[in-house]
């Protein structure tokens, strides 16, 4: 069964996405606008222009997940962390569920934590 997990690549795509768009059109998107490859199992996270609506497309064995979320009242973060002007920008999974929940990632200080190194087997 699919959950959000951490542990995967999560992108941002850091233009407006038309939500009328489903599997094809973001997959489509993911490749020629992000430059990724839709069936990496990375998640892909996509927003309209008025950031009340969200999207979330990620490859799951078989096929697709796409996960939809539509806010009756407010906005998802309008300030999103850019990268130089990148297509996306790469999220962490705090920050993904923290823009889901509505905090202002500008508002929040990230503690240290300890990680392995991304050489070190597991």
């Amino acid at each position: 069964m699919f959950g959000l997990t951490g542990g995967v690549n999560i992108y941002l795509c850091t233009r407006s996405t038309d939500m009328r768009k489903a599997y094809n059109g973001l997959s489509g998107d993911v490749r020629d606008h992000l430059k990724q490859d839709p069936l990496s199992g990375s998640m892909f996270v996509f927003m309209n222009r008025t950031r009340n609506r969200m999207k979330i497309l990620v490859w799951e064995r078989h096929g697709f997940w796409l996960l939809c979320k539509r806010l009756e009242a407010g906005r998802f973060q309008t300030v999103i962390p850019q990268n130089s002007g990148d297509a996306s920008t790469v999220l962490t999974y705090e920050q993904l569920l923290l823009i889901i929940e509505g905090i202002d990632l500008r508002s929040v200080k990230q503690r240290k934590r300890f990680s392995l190194p991304m050489s070190h087997p597991v």
